[in-house]
């Protein structure tokens, strides 16, 4: 498993370098602009034509950061800082700055060293009421590691008392409550206004999403994931279907690494989602059980498999330099908390309160929305909830959605649109959103499909050529091997038609062509999966989609037709003395399964 997983970061590095590299382009073509405010001294007394560069480059921080930046007073190329005078007239400065860009200014750390000061300060721009920036975090972690007791920990204020008092504000199914572990995929979140404070304000034991999202700046979304391998899918679909920013996790500092979390920690880096870990309970481990985690802990960490450079995080120095440089993939900070006695906790919130999103802006993209949960709302209609992939919706768009049984689009209206329980009119690329449609049934919508623009065309397909990578097989890989694929939300057995080799084992990596078994799903190049039976087999990503060749348009007799049952073959004619049990099989179009999976409330 460590060769495979120690591919992926290789792919991750060069992409970060590509961009870093571009942007050191973009830098030094406009080097010359700014050039008169470069130097430590630069906010000290500005001319008005320095101000002005100050506050362009600014904007432009504050826009690469999607709405925040970490702004350095004082710090020079030799590593002096300035003398108390020029310090404060540098503040002045950098508040009179964020005051003209309508942001908040908020000193995270200062340091004094020989007469002279230099600090780093939170620029963080306020948002409308219904604007904020989303980050989602999946939490990962075995069984009985913490991870729900935490969430609740964090969100609604309140410390555990040890005995699993905390978690039961997040558990949504009875069996939950008796067994204390998560078998569904939960969502909770955690609200940060322009100053960095959290907004959590539990009323009467239960939390205002919409009161939390109007206070907030930014929103940390949890994706509290089940931790038992008998819900391993669940997880994978959690982490695929509900594309998060980055992964936390959860290690019991008394258990240790036990169970599923290599299983885990090799997922989350198979689908280059940056991992920091957080060991809970330390406040009832033995000090030489807790040492022996962590030894074993960093040791993993920096196997050739992970490659990660383990940070322990015990001072706010230390949140600061892991969260400025987290987002590069090879940095893991660990954090060792408590949720009984608080301890570190304030740590924890700080590094997600400086967290920074992973997205791309792409808001002015056809719009493409994939759907991981289909409701239907008593005086409402029927309501999908899932991720915005890229460009922007608003309300009364028409979209196409699909591919249904036969491979289909049909053009459906957006009714209205929430996030986080909150009404809005439009939602961009990265968000998630809840859509109400107009004239369409739940029963003709399923997990996996799209809504996607019209200018796209889109089209399903049966077949589609991945590049896979096998994490772990006890014998091998061979044609007509047949295993679940996940692709983003979608999660479907494929066959394998055909293959770079003539068989693959552990370790190997071969280019293979797949095949849906029950539906035709709509796919993009460069899409990752997870290929799995069981526990995690493959991973990979999609390279190409054949164009469509009418494959698609043949199985459209496999639609029920009430007027001419004889058309849809001789398979129907057999069974024409039951209408109803056809019609219940065929006409429901979504396998009952399915239909009562239930995961997420957005």
């Amino acid at each position: 498993m460590a060769n495979i997983v120690e591919q992926t970061p290789n792919t991750a590095d060069k992409a970060i370098s590509l961009l870093n590299g571009c942007q050191l382009d973009e830098k030094e073509t406009k080097k010359v602009d700014y050039s008169i405010v470069r130097g430590k001294s630069s906010l000290v007394s500005p001319s008005e034509e320095q101000f002005e560069t100050l506050q362009h480059r600014l904007k432009e921080l504050i826009e690469e950061g999607h709405g925040e930046t970490i702004y350095d007073v004082g710090i020079g190329d030799d590593g002096s800082g300035l003398t108390n005078d020029e310090f404060e007239a540098s503040v002045a400065t950098l508040h009179s700055l964020a005051a003209t860009q309508d942001a908040d200014c908020v000193l995270l750390r200062e340091r004094v060293e020989g007469g002279t000061s230099t600090a780093q300060y939170l620029v963080r721009k306020r948002l409308e009421s219904q604007d904020f920036l989303e980050i989602r975090v999946a939490v990962v972690g075995n069984v009985d590691a913490g991870k729900s007791t935490l969430l609740g920990v964090l969100t609604h204020g309140e410390l555990d008392n040890g005995r699993g008092h905390a978690r039961l504000k997040l558990f949504r199914h009875k069996h939950e409550m008796e067994s204390g572990r998560t078998s569904s995929v939960g969502n909770d979140i955690l609200g940060f206004d322009s100053t960095g404070e959290v907004v959590n304000r539990p009323e009467h034991g239960s939390l205002d999403w919409v009161k939390i999202c109007e206070k907030s700046t930014k929103v940390i979304t949890f994706i509290d994931l089940a931790g038992h391998e008998r819900y391993l899918k669940t997880t994978v679909f959690g982490m695929t279907g509900h594309m998060p920013d980055f992964g936390m996790l959860m290690i019991g500092a008394n258990a240790g690494i036990i169970g599923m979390t290599k299983e885990h920690l090799g997922l989350a880096l198979a689908l280059s989602v940056p991992v920091f870990v957080v060991v809970t309970k330390i406040d009832m481990c033995p000090p030489n059980i807790l040492q022996d985690t962590l030894r074993l802990l960093v040791r993993i960490l920096k196997s050739p498999g992970c490659r990660k450079v383990p940070v322990m995080v015990k001072t706010k120095d230390d949140v600061i330099v892991s969260a400025t440089n987290f987002v590069s993939q090879r940095l893991c900070p660990i954090f060792q908390v408590s949720n009984v006695n608080g301890e570190n906790l304030d740590l924890l919130k700080m590094f997600l309160n400086l967290l920074t999103t992973r997205v791309m802006s792409t808001d002015n993209d056809p719009a493409e929305f994939q759907i991981d949960d289909t409701y239907s709302v008593p005086g409402v209609g029927t309501v999908v909830s899932g991720t915005t992939l890229c460009g922007t919706i608003r309300l009364n768009d028409t979209l196409m959605l699909g591919p249904d049984p036969v491979g289909q689009f049909v053009a459906i209206t957006v009714k209205s649109i929430h996030r986080k329980r909150m009404v809005v009119r439009e939602v961009k690329a990265g968000q998630t959103a809840s859509f109400a449609l107009k004239k369409i049934k739940r029963s003709q919508i399923r997990k996996g499909m799209v809504m996607v623009s019209p200018s796209l065309n889109p089209s399903a397909t049966w077949e589609f050529d991945g590049e896979i990578l096998v994490l772990h097989h006890p014998t091998t890989i061979s044609s007509r091997y047949q295993a679940m694929v996940h692709c983003g939300s979608i999660r479907q057995t494929a066959s394998i038609l055909s293959m770079s080799e003539e068989c693959l084992r552990t370790g190997d990596k071969a280019k293979v062509r797949f095949r849906f078994i029950k539906y035709p799903e709509y796919l993009r190049p460069g899409q990752r999966l997870v290929f799995r039976e069981g526990r995690t087999k493959a991973v990979g990503n999609v390279l190409s989609v054949p164009p469509p060749t009418g494959q698609v348009g043949v199985r459209q007799s496999q639609k029920p037709q009430k007027s001419n049952p004889q058309a849809q073959g001789q398979n129907v004619g057999e069974n024409e003395n039951q209408p109803a049990h056809k019609s219940r099989r065929r006409g429901g179009q979504k396998p009952l399964a399915e239909q009562n999976t239930r995961t997420i409330d957005k």
